[in-house]
């Protein structure tokens, strides 16, 4: 099932179909002729170690653990030193996430290290943030941590079903969203405030709303397609992959609680 996560997108898909994360390891092909009793055991341990709900959550944990320990290191920097990196924390980050997304790379040198990065971001993000309007940076991580939670127990008491019509409709939800974003940026070079999306006033609060609810919808996507690798025998490293992904959508999240919080302190 498609996700609009950019991290599982239709490389997934493939990968599994083909049977890349499959038992066989490989693209069927007809065997070739050999020896029966030359055949491993039928009994023989497997090498193979397949992917667990554990290994999610333990790689996931500890991208997560990553992130928040690179964003307290930058926050603690002497003075604002550390808003000057949060520039190129985001030009590293959007090139990294694109080049993990679309090659699906699956190690943890890969995935810790755009967490890394984040954290640069975001802590040099929050800073700023938490000087103009003190105490919102909590607000947005109980914030976030609550949408998580929610979503999470959304998901697993299947309150809402990830059906392919849900995810077509989440699909067109987030493009949608991206329309109107890069729309908008169009036009506040031709008049203040462009469409009003993100200059504080009643309009930017309701689309920050929409832009929550879509994100947080798309945890659903997330959390299905983990269960999806799990079901299809991806291997175990496969798990730094899901962990990167999860971490997109949460930090999404987060930036937009925290645009939302501000819009409200003003």
């Amino acid at each position: 099932m498609p996700s609009s996560n950019p991290a599982f997108g239709r490389g997934f898909q493939s990968a599994t179909r083909s049977g890349q994360f499959g038992a066989a390891g490989s693209t069927y092909a007809p065997p070739a002729p050999h020896d029966p009793y030359a055949a491993p055991s039928p009994y023989a341990r497997s090498t193979t170690r397949y992917l667990t709900m554990d290994d999610v959550v333990t790689k996931t944990g500890l991208t997560f653990l990553v992130t928040v320990v690179a964003a307290a290191a930058v926050w603690a920097l002497p003075g604002t030193t550390g808003w000057a990196l949060a520039l190129p924390a985001v030009l590293v980050g959007l090139v990294l996430g694109l080049v993990i997304a679309f090659k699906m790379i699956s190690n943890p040198a890969a995935t810790l290290a755009y967490a890394a990065v984040e954290g640069v971001f975001l802590g040099a993000i929050s800073e700023a943030f938490d000087m103009r309007w003190p105490g919102i940076v909590i607000q947005a991580v109980i914030g976030t941590l609550g949408v998580f939670a929610g979503m999470l127990v959304v998901y697993k008491t299947g309150a809402i079903r990830v059906t392919p019509k849900f995810t077509r409709w989440m699909i067109g939800a987030l493009v949608g969203v991206l329309v109107l974003v890069l729309v908008n940026l169009i036009a506040s070079f031709i008049t203040p405030g462009g469409l009003g999306l993100r200059d504080g006033g009643p309009i930017a609060i309701i689309f920050s709303l929409v832009v929550i609810g879509v994100g947080a919808l798309s945890l659903l996507l997330d959390f299905d397609m983990a269960d999806e690798a799990i079901r299809r025998g991806a291997p175990a490293k496969f798990a730094w992959y899901i962990a990167f992904g999860l971490l997109v959508t949460v930090v999404w999240l987060y930036l937009e609680i925290l645009r939302l919080l501000s819009y409200l302190r003003n």
